[in-house]
């Protein structure tokens, strides 16, 4: 699962949508029923959002990823400079 996704952001460049649908395929593989329990959120609101064409907000994307048990975490991309 977080394999999956860390290459699912990898390869997103900059389509959200990407990782939405990534999302969603390993939400589905958990169980959407479970992971609707879990969130908060009804199962259909869940489909929609996490759908190739969904457009969730943020709030949502954090329930989902929380209730399944992923960390994320920042580093700075090749190149950056912070300073």
């Amino acid at each position: 699962m977080v394999a999956y996704l860390e290459a699912a952001l990898e390869e997103a460049g900059d389509d959200p949508k990407f990782i939405t649908h990534a999302l969603g395929v390993i939400a589905r593989a958990r169980g959407m029923s479970q992971l609707a329990r879990d969130t908060g959120v009804k199962r259909e609101s869940l489909y929609r959002a996490l759908s190739a064409e969904g457009n969730p907000e943020f709030a949502t994307i954090w329930k989902v990823v929380r209730a399944l048990g992923i960390r994320l975490h920042a580093e700075a991309a090749a190149g950056a400079e912070w300073k």
